[in-house]
C-alpha cells in the first residue's frame, strides 16, 4: 500500500498599500485566501492574524511580494522569529518563470511581477494584466514570455475618496454597480461618474496598448477588488481571476523550490 504524500502547506503574502493579500496554497493551487489591513504589520498585529489564518508550525514555506518596504522588513522578521519556513520574497532580481526586459527592472512593483508569472504560466503569451487595486495596473507579457512594461493609474475608490475628501459637499460614496447615465442623487451621480467613467479609462487604455503593440486580440486577465465589477461592462476582458497575484506566488515558490534541487 502506498503511503499519501503530505501536503506542503506554503504561506503566500502579498502586501500593498492598504491590504495584505494572505493565500495558502498545497502545492497545486490557492486552497484559502483572506484580506488584512496592511498597518497591521506596524501595529504589531499581523503575527496573532497570521497564526489565526494557519498555525507556522505546519509551513513548508513563505512567499512574498510586497510593495511597502516598512511591512517588508517585519514580514522577514516575522518569518525569521515565529515561522522557521523557507522565506521567498519575489522581486525582479529573484523571480523565475519570467523574462524581465525592462530598463530598470527593479523598479517594478513586485505585485506587477507576480500577476505577469500567473497570466504567463495559466493562460499564456501575450498577455495584459489589469489589477484593479489602490492603485490600477496594466502589464504586458510579450509573445516571448517577457514583461515589457505597462501603465498606473489612479485606483477607482482613490478616485471617489479624493472627490470626497477635496469637496465640501460631496459624500463618500460605496462603488457598486449602477445601469443608468443619469444620476437622480448626488450619491448616485458619483458612482455614475465612477463605474461608467473608469470602464471608459480602462477601454482606452486597452484600445492604446493593443495598437501600440500591434496585437488586437491581446488577450486581458483581470484581478483585484474591482476586477468583476469592471469586466461587467468590458467584453475586452476574457478572463477574471481575483487570485492571480497569490497565483503568482505560489507558481514563484515552486519555481525557486525546484532550482534549489
Amino acid at each position: 500500500m502506498t503511503r499519501r504524500r503530505q501536503k506542503q502547506w506554503v504561506l503566500l503574502l502579498d502586501i500593498g498599500n492598504t491590504h495584505t493579500h494572505i493565500g495558502l496554497s498545497d502545492g497545486r493551487g490557492v486552497v484559502r485566501h483572506e484580506d488584512m489591513p496592511t498597518a497591521y504589520w506596524r501595529e504589531g498585529k499581523a503575527g496573532r492574524r497570521l497564526a489565526r489564518f494557519h498555525p507556522s508550525a505546519g509551513l513548508a514555506g513563505v512567499s512574498l511580494c510586497s510593495v511597502v518596504p516598512q511591512a517588508t522588513r517585519l514580514a522577514r522578521r516575522w518569518a525569521g522569529l515565529s515561522c522557521g519556513a523557507r522565506f521567498c520574497e519575489l522581486t525582479a532580481g529573484s523571480i523565475v518563470g519570467l523574462g524581465v526586459d525592462y530598463p530598470r527592472p527593479e523598479t517594478i512593483g513586485a505585485d506587477r511581477l507576480a500577476n505577469a508569472l500567473a497570466a504567463k504560466t495559466l493562460f499564456g503569451a501575450p498577455a495584459l494584466v489589469v489589477d484593479f487595486g489602490t492603485a490600477v495596473t496594466f502589464d504586458v507579457v510579450d509573445a516571448g514570455g517577457n514583461y515589457v512594461g505597462g501603465i498606473i493609474a489612479p485606483g477607482l475608490s482613490a478616485m471617489t475618496d479624493y472627490l470626497h475628501e477635496r469637496t465640501a459637499l460631496l459624500p463618500r460614496v460605496k462603488i457598486r454597480a449602477v445601469r443608468r447615465f443619469l444620476g437622480r442623487s448626488t450619491a448616485e451621480a458619483m458612482r455614475i461618474g465612477a463605474v461608467h467613467g473608469y470602464r471608459g479609462l480602462v477601454r482606452e487604455l486597452i484600445g492604446g496598448l493593443r495598437r501600440e503593440l500591434g496585437a488586437p486580440g491581446l488577450p486581458v486577465v483581470a484581478t483585484g477588488g474591482y476586477a468583476r465589477l469592471m469586466a461587467r461592462g468590458l467584453p475586452e476582458i476574457r478572463k477574471v481571476d481575483p487570485r492571480l497575484t497569490l497565483e503568482g506566488l505560489r507558481l514563484f515558490f515552486q519555481g525557486t523550490t525546484v532550482g534549489s534541487r
